[in-house]
């Protein structure tokens, strides 16, 4: 059996350990080929394709990036000027390298696709990969540990420098439409303020719970803020909240926009596990004929799901998950 593998949209932690293994498993114990497809989608369309072996395998478990390369190529977009001949070059490519199954690691753009190739007739498994946490289905998205690392670090950082100097420190992490990020990493790292695109937040209560704080005996506080929430005229969000602190209560205020670091580097024990898992179990699905399923993550099991239950929905953060809950306990503000 030969199975094909790609990664698609942004990059992550983790994405080489399931690279590694999808592949071990598939060399090892089932005696698979595998096929490398390079800069996702793009790659099935250009034919561009090598095949992955025990040695090109080799030392990934620790390797940030993709060694595939990735795109955000869609290819069942259509354009106004056009008919769509991508779906069947992606066919055309598959069935020239005699591609049974193809293994899609991705984010929600990446599960969408995948679900679409399966009704146009091609055998797929994906497996989840975001940094947001935001792919319905599973509890947890390898490269989201990794991401929390990286953010709760840099926050505990600022700690010592909104203390020292007695400021207020907004610090911008991603997430879209999503805040799992921001939660996640604020109450690791000890945020005062955390916001996030799913829970509306006043402005005016922000300042009063610095000046609140001020009055405790605690002159610095850390805002905590997802890329994605509410903003006026376009304005970055960490940009417009320190503008709008330091308007309410007259205190310095600073921000900090973390970006692209929060992609890098290698993925911690935990993703470097949960992607090792995922990717094995990919391949076991494929070997028993399991087409149209995404792995994920249920409880403390790997499993899977349909992927049309997954495509086009998001795990978005509600007001009554526990974290929030019980922050809101301690006097955290959430907007």
């Amino acid at each position: 059996m030969k199975i094909g593998i790609l990664t698609s949209g942004g990059d992550c932690p983790g994405i080489n350990a399931t690279i590694r293994g999808v592949c071990k498993c598939a060399l090892n114990h089932y005696g698979m080929e595998v096929y490398g497809i390079h800069n996702g989608f793009r790659g099935l369309m250009d034919g561009h394709v090598n095949r992955l072996t025990e040695e090109s395998t080799s030392g990934l478990l620790t390797l940030g990036g993709t060694i595939l390369g990735t795109s955000r190529e869609k290819p069942f977009k259509k354009t106004s000027t056009s008919l769509n001949n991508k779906p069947s070059l992606i066919i055309k490519t598959l069935e020239e390298y005699g591609i049974d199954c193809l293994v899609c690691i991705g984010g929600n753009g990446t599960q969408k696709t995948a679900a679409k190739l399966m009704e146009v007739g091609i055998n797929v498994v994906s497996i989840p990969k975001t940094i947001d946490n935001d792919v319905w289905g599973t509890d947890f998205s390898f490269g989201f540990d990794s991401a929390v690392s990286i953010a709760a670090d840099a926050i505990d950082r600022l700690h010592s420098t909104a203390s020292s100097h007695q400021r207020v420190m907004v610090i911008e992490v991603m997430g879209h439409k999503a805040g799992w990020l921001a939660l996640y990493s604020g109450m690791a790292g000890g945020g005062d303020i955390i916001l996030m695109p799913e829970i509306p937040f006043d402005i005016h209560r922000i300042g009063d719970t610095i000046i609140s704080r001020l009055k405790k005996g605690k002159p610095y506080s850390i805002v905590v803020v997802a890329e994605g929430i509410n903003t006026p005229e376009g304005k970055k969000a960490a940009q417009y909240i320190a503008e709008e602190i330091e308007y309410e209560t007259g205190f310095e205020t600073r921000e900090t926009v973390l970006g692209y670091i929060q992609r890098g580097g290698s993925p911690t024990a935990f993703d470097r596990n949960l992607a090792t898992l995922m990717g094995g179990h990919a391949v076991e699905l494929i070997s028993k004929g399991q087409y149209g399923r995404m792995v994920a993550l249920q409880g403390n099991k790997i499993d899977s799901i349909p992927l049309t239950e997954t495509a086009g929905k998001l795990r978005l953060v509600t007001e009554d998950h526990e974290l929030v809950v019980n922050g809101r306990k301690m006097g955290i503000c959430f907007g």
